[in-house]
This record gives structure tokens, C-alpha cells and sequence, in this order.
């Protein structure tokens, strides 16, 4: 069996489940591309969601609390729903979180060119893991990179339908940032926020003109 066989039998939703419980923190910030919502453990940010209005958001924390064994912890960052702050949470994920918050929100004003964020890798394993530490460490704003690129780069010159899985399963896109992986050809290629979101990513980056209107 393939790399790409083995990794289209997966759910590129659900992920590994986790078996041991952490405490772990979520909110949604507004952005141009619509709310995110992005959740944090004690260990670094663990998931981004595109889309996030209510029903989304709601979804999303459901597969989380089963992923990662418990409730979320309340934190003062506002929540979609209410609006209003929350009781306090366990330091590690509440700063995890807020610094998250902070530089998504910069990226988006044009002035964080780089993450630097502690990020938690639980939710993905194995090839896709190692693609998308690639894909992190390597390819920089502004910049490109073709799935076969991509797959020469992690030693798999065979698995470039394989990365395309794994960037359909990428528990933390834009900030592990798979919009910015292309056919090779020049098309724009898939993209699991949405076409038009990928577009107004790389416009964002300056890799594709600004829409006029």
C-alpha cells in the first residue's frame, strides 16, 4: 500500500484521538478571512478552523473534547457567543492562547511576517507530521512551494498526491501554512478554508495581486 493510500483512509478531519486529558483553552478572533477559531494547550497552539461562526465553532470544540480527553478551560479571552470574559484559566494554555490571538491578528495587519509560535503537534502523526514541519520551517511569507517540492523535500519523491493529503489535514493552517503549497503547473490548487480564502491568503502575502473590488 502507498503513503497516499494509506493517508486517504483517514478522516483528514478527526485526526489521532488522544487517550491522556490536558487542559487546554479556545477562542475566536475576528479576521478578513472571517472568525478562527484557534485552541491551545499547555504545550502551544493545537488547532486553527477556518470558518468558525457558531455552529462551526461548536463542532469543532466537540471534536476537540474528545481529541484531547476533557472540557475546555474557561479563559479571559472572549468567547463567539457571549462576548464577555470568562473566569481565568491554567496559565500555560491562557498565554499560549492570548500570544496566538495577538499574532494572528498581527499577521493580518500586515505586520507579523513569521509565527513564532510554541505549536502542539498531537493532532497530527507520522508523514503528515513530517510535511508539515517542513512546510513550517521552510517555506517563508511570500513564497510558494509545489506538492512534489514539497514531497522531494521530506525524502518521498513518490508521495506528492500524499502531501496533498496531508495539507487537506492540517490541524493549524495559516499558521503552519499550507495555502501557500501550489500545483506545480501554476494552478492554485485545493485548499480545505476554501478557494477563496487560499486567494486571499497569497494576496495578503503579495504572491497574487489584490482583488480590485
Amino acid at each position: 500500500m502507498t503513503i497516499a493510500e494509506r493517508q486517504t483512509q483517514r478522516d483528514p478531519h478527526e485526526g489521532p484521538e488522544r487517550r491522556d486529558a490536558r487542559a487546554w483553552a479556545w477562542a475566536v478572533p475576528a479576521t478578513p478571512i472571517g472568525p478562527l477559531l484557534l485552541a491551545a494547550t499547555d504545550e502551544g497552539l493545537v488547532q486553527v478552523v477556518f470558518h468558525a461562526e457558531e455552529k462551526m465553532a461548536a463542532e469543532a470544540v466537540a471534536r476537540l473534547i474528545r481529541r484531547l480527553g476533557t472540557e475546555p478551560t474557561p479563559t479571559p479571552v472572549p468567547s463567539p457567543a457571549s462576548g464577555t470574559a470568562a473566569a481565568p484559566a491554567a496559565p500555560r494554555c491562557a498565554e499560549h492562547l492570548a500570544e496566538a490571538v495577538r499574532q494572528v491578528e498581527s499577521y493580518f495587519a500586515e505586520d507579523t511576517k513569521a509565527f513564532t509560535l510554541a505549536l502542539d503537534w498531537s493532532l497530527t502523526t507520522g508523514f503528515n507530521r513530517r510535511v508539515l514541519r517542513e512546510l513550517a520551517a521552510h517555506v517563508p511569507y511570500g513564497t510558494v512551494v509545489g506538492y512534489q517540492d514539497l514531497a522531494d523535500r521530506v525524502g518521498e519523491p513518490g508521495a506528492a498526491r500524499a502531501v496533498g493529503v496531508a495539507m487537506g489535514s492540517n490541524p493549524l493552517p495559516v499558521v503552519v501554512p499550507c495555502h501557500r503549497v501550489v500545483e506545480s503547473g501554476g494552478g492554485i490548487g485545493g485548499f480545505g478554508g476554501g478557494l477563496e480564502t487560499k486567494r486571499s491568503l497569497l494576496a495578503l502575502e503579495g504572491v497574487l495581486p489584490r482583488p480590485l473590488f
